[in-house]
């Protein structure tokens, strides 16, 4: 048996502006959109998003998607499960992080101690924290 990881679901305020802003940060797409959920998925799903897939193989190596759903509570504590995102040695990070920033992210401490980490902390425009980590090639 073999099952997939599909989507994290992601609780909201306003689903259709989390949506579009984690599709801009990762320049993916909004595939679907509704007042109780939108999705967003990297850009080359986007396209295949509407066409069965019949091989097993091929359905596990689909990427994951984003979910937002609304819930009518606001965020308060730190969360339990976060999105870690690392540009490619070839990018600038600084410069990647400062876009996110440009875009609506903000700079959080979580308790890091920021002289001994490799990784950056931000926050969505709802709060949900992600870490931006050191340039990676693979």
């Amino acid at each position: 048996m073999a099952l997939k990881w599909y989507t994290i679901v992601v609780d909201c305020r306003d689903p259709q502006a989390q949506a579009r802003w984690w599709a801009e940060a990762l320049d993916w797409a909004v595939v679907y959109d509704t007042p109780d959920e939108a999705v967003a998925v990297p850009r080359y799903a986007a396209t295949e998003e509407d066409q069965p897939v019949t091989d097993l193989d091929t359905w596990l190596r689909r990427g994951q998607g984003l979910v937002f759903v609304p819930v009518p509570e606001g965020k308060e504590v730190k969360n339990r499960l976060h999105i870690d995102l690392a540009p490619h040695t070839s990018q600038d990070r600084d410069a990647e992080i400062e876009r996110l920033v440009d875009l609506g992210a903000t700079r959080v401490n979580v308790g890091q101690d920021e002289a001994d980490v490799t990784w950056t902390v931000l926050a969505d425009p709802e709060g949900n924290e992600f870490c931006v980590l050191s340039s990676r090639d693979r």
